[in-house]
């Protein structure tokens, strides 16, 4: 069987993806490799939200395609993912030798894809017999969850059966940071409709998946050792689904659609769609965390601030293994510019949200995103966002110079008026600002001793074994542990990175930490005492 090269590119989403197109492609009985160079087949997982990964991946394409006509004519490269769905007759176009796209909606049938392709090298002829053409650029995905048929047979949702089929454990430790970690997705798609965001267009309306297909997914995950599972969706606190609409198809309850919900910001409480046949996604957390005490960690990402409810808080305060850590992209802290890009709250919601969650999770620590330069933004817009970010307390903010991305809105509605030495200086400014935030979030935690998931050897680590150089020395353990020890990193259950020194068979296992300095970016200290039992 060919041996296969699999690189993802852009979000967590992408990274769960790529784990389940790997499954399915094991299960076909092919196997992977770590060099593009060994391989048979080549694909890229791509991501059009960012420029930057954007560029990343046509860089690739490029490369690989120059050497496939130079050197290999039958390695077969391939596009899937949101540049694949978007940007798929163009891709064709400029470089040839791509052999196959398939978009998100369509996953299901990569294996297919690239049988077609090995039995018939010709390209045109996998995309027409296996697959769709690739849809023009801008147009909408028409895949999605059903929720209820209105007409005829209720139709099937194939990319239910992916998730469903994923492996027992993570194939890889890049997965979610370590072995003992794992993505569990809980919806596909958006229906929010910011003017910015090209989801909407490359991942299709919003499903959500019936609790009980979530729930098995992450049991079969803890009982192969998974220890820490993070709840994926592109605005998770919007999720509900409604057990009185069930559909069945195969003997498989489908995803539901998504309702388009009107804002509510500010007042902490339900969305309007729930009702008492309803799992709300307050429910959801309580329901995996009651029903699966052998999770040690509970996480999720992203959550939309408009929203988010007490009920919500309510459900993390009352259960220790609900990580007290919250993602909530603020964008702008300028009105008018959260208005033109349709994010459908204000600032002073964003600043409510920010003092219910103090109130009712004192513990916890906060991220955010954060798009500088957006059209018309002023200095005063500007002055507004710094402002921001220096009461918020953020612990980190994922700062982004604004970049025009085919297929939103933004791009036919606003001109990109800002200058990019403008968007950089004031990226700079975000990012000053964010340093100083986070040194001060930092700094409390020095003197006090965490319980750290050990992810790994570090970053330090990696550099100076490829540069081959000698492993750190590290203190001396308490319990047996290899003679060398090697910087490893990890993460607080409220998301804070710990640099610390010891053995790497830790990795998966969660260790007390004591803390003995801090940076912006992480804190440093000492092993104490023995591992944690798992």
């Amino acid at each position: 069987m060919p041996r296969i090269y699999l690189e993802t590119f852009g979000c967590q989403m992408n990274e769960l993806d790529s784990e389940l197109v790997s499954g399915q492609l094991r299960a076909a009985g092919h196997s992977f490799t770590d060099r593009w160079t060994e391989a048979d087949v080549v694909l890229y997982n791509t991501c059009s939200v960012r420029e930057v990964a954007e560029n990343k991946a046509w860089s690739r394409i490029g490369k690989v395609g120059l050497h496939k006509k130079q050197h290999n004519p039958d390695l077969v490269l391939g596009v899937i993912g949101c540049m694949a769905e978007r940007d798929g007759r163009d891709i064709t176009a400029k470089h040839p030798q791509v052999d196959l796209v398939c978009g998100p909606a369509d996953l299901d049938k990569v294996p297919m894809l690239i049988d077609g392709v090995l039995r018939d090298r010709e390209a045109r002829y996998a995309i027409r017999e296996y697959g769709r053409k690739p849809r023009p650029a801008g147009e909408p995905t028409s895949r999605g969850g059903t929720g209820r048929a209105e007409v005829g047979e209720p139709a099937e949702d194939p990319l239910e059966r992916v998730d469903l089929a994923r492996p027992a454990a993570p194939q890889s430790v890049t997965s979610a940071g370590s072995p003992a970690s794992a993505y569990v997705r809980i919806t596909r798609g958006c229906n929010k409709k910011c003017t910015y965001c090209v989801v909407p267009n490359t991942r299709g309306p919003e499903v959500h998946r019936p609790p009980a297909h979530i729930l098995g997914e992450c049991r079969k995950l803890v009982d192969s050792g998974v220890r820490e599972i993070t709840l994926l969706g592109q605005t998770v606190n919007h999720y509900h689904y409604d057990d009185a609409i069930r559909v069945t198809v195969g003997g498989i309850d489908q995803p539901q659609v998504g309702a388009t919900i009107s804002p509510n910001a500010g007042n902490g409480g339900p969305l309007p769609t729930f009702n008492a046949t309803t799992t709300s996604f307050a429910g959801l957390l309580a329901m995996i965390h009651d029903e699966l005490p052998s999770l040690r960690r509970l996480r999720f990402v992203t959550s939309l601030p408009r929203d988010f409810g007490d009920d919500i808080l309510r459900v993390i305060a009352d259960r220790p293994r609900i990580c007290r850590y919250l993602h909530l992209p603020v964008q702008s802290g300028s009105d008018r510019i959260l208005k033109l890009m349709n994010r459908g709250y204000r600032v002073a919601d964003y600043d409510d949200l920010l003092r219910r969650v103090r109130h009712f999770l004192p513990d916890a620590e906060l991220a955010t995103d954060i798009i500088t330069g957006f059209p018309t933004e002023t200095e005063e817009d500007h002055r507004k966002t710094v402002d921001l970010i220096r009461r918020a307390g953020f612990k980190n903010s994922f700062i982004f110079k604004y970049s025009p991305r085919p297929g939103t809105v933004a791009i036919d509605r606003f001109a990109d008026d800002v200058p990019l030495e403008v968007k950089k200086r004031r990226n700079a400014e975000l990012l000053a600002a964010q340093a100083e935030a986070s040194a001060a979030v930092h700094a409390r935690y020095v003197g006090r001793t965490l319980q750290v998931q050990v992810e790994g050897v570090s970053r330090r680590t990696r550099k100076q074994r490829n540069a081959a150089a000698p492993g750190s020395a590290g203190v001396q353990l308490a319990w047996e542990a290899p003679e060398e020890t090697v910087q490893l990193s990890g993460r607080t259950d409220t998301d804070l990175i710990v640099m610390f020194d010891g053995p790497e068979d830790l990795a998966g296992q969660t260790v007390d930490v004591a803390i003995g300095r801090s940076a912006p970016l992480a804190l440093f200290g000492r092993l104490v005492g023995t591992p944690i039992l798992n």
